[in-house]
């Protein structure tokens, strides 16, 4: 009679700098390292510590907490840092991963009124990661609400999987605001899925961020996924803590987010004969 067997993938867990907001980037080395995480993934932005490679050296140095990814400043309030010109902050994007040691430059699809850079960006995606050893993985965004209006801000389109990537990051916040089906999303991206942003959502019109567990995303089945199919990518927790009431509640919320991880990272298996 078969014995289950517990299969644990090679992916590391590792923290989003962006889960500490609005504490500092050094704030997030300190707390990865305290609750065990496997690393940190630096979200570039106006944070000065998250812009400079030679602080974030030191920082991993000291903490011996290793940066596995580095998110390119992508989002609206980042839109000068390390340039106006979007293909510079991702040719940055891509020098600061290589010094640093990451393997993956997470990236977010154009807005639309990058007109330019949204109508060479697949190409220009393909061409960048054949110039390195580093991911580019694309991740996939949603459309923008309010009230009973939709707004399409992203293009080619805010669904990655529409369009021709060598690697993704899917974000199951990011599902729950498009509403649409974060598994089935998984499946379309099949082996060329890289990066996982771990986060939960209800399908508010705002992008939540919510600690897994506490909305209605398939965290742990996408977890139990990830285990069974080997997924040797890195698994971020990307949460949001900004009304955390304290520092001990914050930790509270991440320790909360590792251990939710780590446990649906180990998938049963009844396939293994008891020897």
């Amino acid at each position: 009679m078969a014995e289950p067997v517990v299969r644990i993938p090679d992916a590391k867990v590792a923290l989003s700098t962006a889960s500490v907001y609005p504490e500092s980037t050094a704030t997030a080395f300190e707390i990865a390292a305290r609750l065990g995480y496997d690393g940190v993934e630096i979200m570039v932005w106006t944070d000065p510590v998250s812009q400079d490679v030679e602080a974030l050296r030191r920082l991993s140095d000291y903490h011996q907490v290793p940066i596995l990814a580095v998110h390119a400043p992508c989002l609206l309030i980042t839109q000068r840092v390390w340039s106006t010109d979007p293909w510079v902050k991702l040719q940055r994007a891509r020098a600061a991963a290589e010094k640093l040691g990451a393997t993956t430059v997470v990236v977010h699809p154009p807005f639309r009124w990058q007109r330019n850079y949204a109508r060479d960006f697949v190409t220009g995606i393909w061409r960048m990661a054949d110039e390195t050893d580093v991911r580019f993985a694309v991740e996939n965004m949603y459309p923008w609400r309010y009230r009973d209006r939709e707004m399409l801000a992203y293009a080619p389109d805010w669904d990655v999987t529409n369009d021709d990537y060598r690697h993704f990051t899917v974000d199951l916040s990011h599902t729950a605001t498009a509403r649409t089906d974060g598994m089935a999303m998984v499946d379309r991206m099949g082996d060329r899925l890289a990066h996982i942003h771990l986060a939960d959502g209800k399908g508010s019109n705002k992008d939540e961020h919510l600690v897994p567990g506490r909305g209605d995303q398939p965290c742990a089945e996408l977890l139990e996924h990830l285990a069974r199919t080997g997924f040797d990518g890195h698994v971020v927790i990307e949460v949001n803590t900004r009304r955390a009431m304290s520092t001990a509640e914050r930790e509270g919320d991440l320790a909360e987010a590792l251990a939710f991880t780590r446990l649906h990272l180990a998938s049963s298996s009844a396939e293994a004969p008891r020897p």
